[in-house]
């Protein structure tokens, strides 16, 4: 996500810090720099201009500091109108005073939006607010069996009605369950199309007028940058969005949607889809994507995933046990499994402070590596897991052979580990890493 306007930012700040001192001429040809690269991240042109011109007004006092040098200044302004562009602050989902809470979510077909609507339940779910999808996509044969398949998965009442095409019908009855079983929430998937069209319009009008949603969310493929944009355009000005979900963003490397959406239609972006998975759904912050985008981190996000997703009390034993005896190879496949549920680990490793798209390059991090040191460790015996001192060469290549992977990965796993068995005691002394597993970052180099 971001990873292409990330690296070139990066580079014509970097630029920028190595000059020390900066005259207005450095600033403005930084800032031309950063213009071209917004409009090859295929950002609105417009928007692009604004941004340049604001960021050059707020600058034009930063030559003149002692105490922050320029550059850094210089960084601290255009994350500020960053944050702008992207909507200044967080908007949840408006809940109704009175439940059920009405979300539509509309979009085109292709963008995502039977998997996004089952994600938000699966998400409001998990925040205590029970919530019944309501199959209104009349259209699509698959978009009901597939709304159905996810609800089951994820528990989830779905509503449907196969032998109507009344929209309007089966949506009113779907809420009125929700009523009846006092939902929280009630998400309705409508049709789309493969391109904006009247017929389309027309039916999500008359939905909208009939059920009186509290949200309009538009679902909208990141990947397809200014359409995306000018997609948005349509819906809202046929609809009255409340919000956009941007889906497809772990693939968007540019970012010119999610750029752009806001300041276009002054709709907030509420929720960006980061992986196929049910719960790659993320809220979206500006400040923490201004972070992402300028290489800052977001350790903010990476604790709240951390929380959401540990098993606490596995987590507690874990470090009960390691405060005890000590870290064990077979603690370090727990913490291993633990942190494979946050996401693949070049993401987890982008959200620390200081880690950026040209370091993870260099360190070549194989998304891989986790599952051969998994195999790595199912291949040894429980005594060799508890005390990895009694591998010696025999069962070092006993253990390559059985994981498949070659003895040299087996000799650096053990040396890693014996570096993270005093990372971890020294750790322990000063309270430990509290709020994450034992080993969560080991393993890696």
């Amino acid at each position: 996500m971001f990873d292409e306007l990330s690296e070139k930012l990066e580079a014509t700040f970097a630029r920028l810090r190595g000059r020390g001192v900066l005259t207005p001429a450095d600033i403005k040809d930084g800032l031309r720099e950063v213009r071209r690269v917004l409009l090859e991240a295929d950002v609105n042109f417009q928007l692009t201009r604004e941004f340049v011109e604001r960021v050059e007004k707020a600058a034009s006092g930063v030559t003149a500091l002692k105490a922050v040098s320029p550059a850094q200044q210089l960084v601290k302004i255009v994350y500020d109108e960053l944050v702008a562009m992207l909507g200044e602050r967080k908007e949840g989902l408006k809940l109704s005073s009175v439940p059920p809470t009405i979300v539509m979510m509309v979009g085109l077909q292709g963008s995502g939006k039977t998997t996004t609507a089952a994600k938000l339940a699966r998400r409001l779910l998990g925040e205590g607010r029970p919530t019944r999808l309501v199959a209104a996509d009349v259209y699509r044969p698959a978009a009901i069996d597939q709304l159905e398949t996810l609800g089951t998965q994820l528990g989830v009442p779905v509503y449907v009605e196969r032998d109507s095409k009344d929209v309007v019908r089966i949506a009113k009855q779907g809420i009125e369950q929700a009523r009846k079983a006092r939902d929280r929430v009630v998400i309705l998937d409508t049709a789309g199309r493969l391109q904006i069209d009247e017929e389309m319009m027309r039916e999500l009008t008359k939905l909208k007028d009939a059920v009186h949603p509290d949200e309009i969310l538009l679902v909208a493929d990141g990947m397809t940058g200014q359409d995306a944009v000018k997609i948005a355009q349509g819906f809202d000005s046929a609809l009255g969005v409340t919000g956009v979900v941007l889906t497809k963003m772990d693939g968007d490397a540019r970012g010119g949607a999610a750029l752009s959406i806001y300041g276009v239609l002054k709709k907030p972006i509420k929720y960006i889809g980061v992986g196929e998975k049910t719960d790659a759904l993320e809220e979206f912050h500006p400040d923490r994507m201004a972070s992402r985008i300028l290489q800052m981190g977001d350790v903010l996000t990476l604790v709240e995933k951390a929380q959401a997703t540990f098993d606490e009390d596995e987590a507690k034993k874990l470090e009960k046990k390691v405060r005890k005896e000590g870290l064990d190879l077979q603690d370090f496949l727990s913490a291993m499994r633990q942190m494979q549920k946050l996401g693949p680990l070049e993401g987890i490793l982008k959200m620390l402070p200081g880690v950026n798209t040209k370091m993870l390059k260099q360190a070549n991090v194989d998304p891989r590596r986790i599952k051969h040191l998994e195999a790595i460790v199912l291949s040894m015996t429980p005594d060799e897991r508890h005390n990895p001192g009694i591998l010696d060469g025999s069962r070092r290549a006993r253990v390559a052979k059985g994981s498949g992977r070659p003895i040299s990965e087996v000799n650096r796993l053990l040396e890693q580990f014996r570096d993270m068995q005093k990372m971890m005691k020294k750790a322990g002394g000063q309270g430990g890493m509290r709020g994450f597993p034992p080993g969560m970052f080991g393993g890696v180099r």
